[in-house]
């Protein structure tokens, strides 16, 4: 090796000594970037999917609101099972969550308001059987011909939230992602869950206070 060639050499092992460093830090600024776009990226359609959830639920507090009325103006009919839909539906309409806000013990109050909202619709759609002269009326055919549409729509909004938060919370996990997703608060979205029986809550013992 000639003596131009060592002193290369020796150039060329100082720069690295000296930017190195340099260069390792900005490979670590890199990755932290693409890191964390790739866990908004996988954030945003969430966004998307919780505001489809919150739009069917409000269409259906908005029917039941129309529906109350009908059977408000009904002879003798049963008011505790009209009582019962008026409170629930203003329990279920008070809970407003943003996308930040889908913890375990948010998304359990909210799902425990709706539920309650659910079984005592479905309590008056039975209680309605007994009433001949209102289940006549052309506003309540009109509303029960959309009820079953409604619930499946909402169960459709559920399933796509659940399928569209499944890749982030997974991604969110991996390492080292988790550790840019813990720096940043990438918590984790939690999913709907079956309910059976949550119609018999009683709606008094929903705590709606976020802490």
């Amino acid at each position: 090796m000639d003596i131009d060639q060592k002193i290369e050499n020796v150039k060329s092992s100082n720069l690295m000594k000296k930017y190195g460093k340099w260069l390792l830090l900005g490979v670590l600024v890199l990755w932290v970037i693409s890191s964390y776009n790739g866990l908004v990226k996988l954030e945003e359609p969430i966004s998307t999917a919780w505001a489809n959830v919150e739009t069917e639920y409000q269409s259906r507090a908005d029917k039941v609101q129309v529906i109350s009325k009908i059977v408000k103006n009904a002879a003798n009919f049963e008011r505790k099972t009209l009582t019962d839909v008026i409170e629930a539906r203003s329990k279920a309409t008070s809970i407003n969550l943003d996308v930040n806000d889908l913890t375990p013990e948010n998304m359990a109050k909210f799902e425990a308001a709706q539920s309650q909202l659910t079984g005592a619709l479905s309590r008056l759609m039975v209680t309605v059987e007994r009433y001949p002269e209102l289940k006549a009326t052309d506003a309540f055919r009109d509303f029960q011909a959309q009820y079953e549409g409604i619930e499946n729509r909402i169960a459709k909004a559920r399933r796509d939230y659940n399928e569209t938060i499944l890749p982030y919370n997974i991604g969110r996990k991996k390492f080292p992602k988790n550790l840019i997703a813990k720096a940043f608060g990438f918590d984790e979205k939690e999913e709907f869950k079956s309910n059976e029986g949550a119609e018999n809550v009683n709606a008094d013992e929903i705590d709606l206070g976020f802490e």
